[in-house]
């Protein structure tokens, strides 16, 4: 049986998204984070996310057809389904952690404003107007296209899968944002388009389906947060995209 269904759930906030908004609330240049990338945990208010993540996931029924899971290897990924499993009182399928699902690498302008990239590298800036989100690349760092590229090879894998149902995938926004498009098979312009309409909150669930392995994928859900209370829900969305809100 093939995959007929992918789950997407983007991280709970973490203390890196917390302390962008503190930096572009206060017009600084640079967002302080005390941790890399890759080992930036949740905020107290996204371990509560994860809690009322893993009751949906519950709630849903996520396991009552065969389901694997693939996380991000970064630490909020990995502790957004930690805890939601433990909340849900779901038992952890069989897992991958697959480095292709990391979050988008912003190079030399990591850890800046939108503020800090137009101060700090005004050259960068230009670039990114005049080349647009989808192909600017930073240095150092990948343009939506270049994520793009690495998630194309992520769902090649989803067809060689025999016999889950239902694939779990934990990781960050822009994994969700560019996977949905990948499926949907977004171009530029349409892609920009729903970007411009749509963010991908902390917590969320947005769901995939088809009906054969040779069908078209179809997005039934995009960015669920109704298990989420009003005050719990936070989008972080990166829309300024040279700005890193993991």
């Amino acid at each position: 049986m093939a995959v007929q269904e992918i789950w997407l759930v983007r991280h709970g906030e973490s203390v890196a998204n917390v302390a962008a908004a503190r930096a572009e609330a206060a017009g600084a240049d640079h967002i302080d984070v005390d941790f890399r990338d890759a080992d930036v945990p949740l905020s107290p208010l996204g371990v509560e996310q994860s809690r009322s993540l893993g009751q949906e996931l519950a709630d849903r029924g996520l396991d009552d057809v065969p389901v694997t899971l693939w996380v991000s290897p970064y630490l909020r990924a990995q502790q957004t389904i930690a805890v939601a499993l433990d909340a849900g009182g779901l038992a952890e399928p069989p897992k991958r952690v697959d480095e292709r699902l990391r979050d988008r690498e912003l190079g030399v302008l990591d850890l800046l404003t939108l503020h800090g990239v137009r101060s700090r590298y005004p050259d960068e800036e230009r670039r990114r107007q005049w080349l647009g989100k989808y192909y600017h690349r930073p240095a150092g760092g990948e343009s939506w296209a270049d994520v793009m590229l690495r998630l194309r090879s992520v769902l090649v894998d989803v067809d060689r899968l025999d016999g889950p149902e239902r694939l779990l995938v934990v990781a960050h926004d822009a994994v969700v944002m560019l996977t949905v498009a990948v499926c949907l098979d977004l171009d530029e312009p349409a892609l920009m388009e729903f970007a411009r309409t749509h963010a991908v909150a902390n917590a969320s669930l947005t769901r995939l389906r088809r009906s054969t392995a040779a069908s078209p994928w179809e997005l039934d859900e995009f960015s669920a947060v109704g298990h989420l209370d009003d005050d719990e829900v936070t989008e972080h969305t990166g829309r300024k995209d040279d700005e890193h809100v993991r």
